[in-house]
């Protein structure tokens, strides 16, 4: 078989595969989180939270809740070099970002079952 005829086979294959998959995927709510930040506010916002007493006075001071906090594990960024990630038990992640143009920064406290929100700071722009 000819060079040309191979990949006219193939590429008819390899259409209808993409085709096939984006039928298949797209009612779906697949995720890619493949680096170390999307798989740390995936593991996060899928567990059950709890928030300290000092972080809600901090959100209520500035006229947010805690959807604040969901919306920042969304889109938020993870800083690693402030975070404790060598702990046994509980690591401890400071995570950052933008929410209705104040700067947002929370620490949270990731165990097994539970991520508690400790602290949240929150800077005008």
């Amino acid at each position: 078989m000819k060079l040309a005829y191979r990949l006219v086979y193939f590429s008819g294959g390899f259409i209808i595969g993409i085709a096939l998959l984006f039928f298949i995927l797209s009612g779906k709510k697949t995720s890619c989180s493949y680096g170390p930040e999307s798989r740390t506010l995936k593991n996060i916002s899928l567990k059950k939270r709890a928030f300290s007493d000092k972080t809600l006075n901090t959100l209520r001071d500035n006229q947010m809740d805690t959807s604040a906090v969901s919306i920042l594990l969304k889109d938020g960024d993870v800083l690693f070099s402030e975070s404790n990630t060598e702990l046994d038990s509980c690591r401890i992640y400071v995570i950052e970002g933008e929410i209705s143009e104040k700067n947002i920064k929370i620490t949270i406290e990731n165990c097994e079952e539970l991520a508690t929100v400790l602290e949240a700071r929150v800077n005008e722009n």
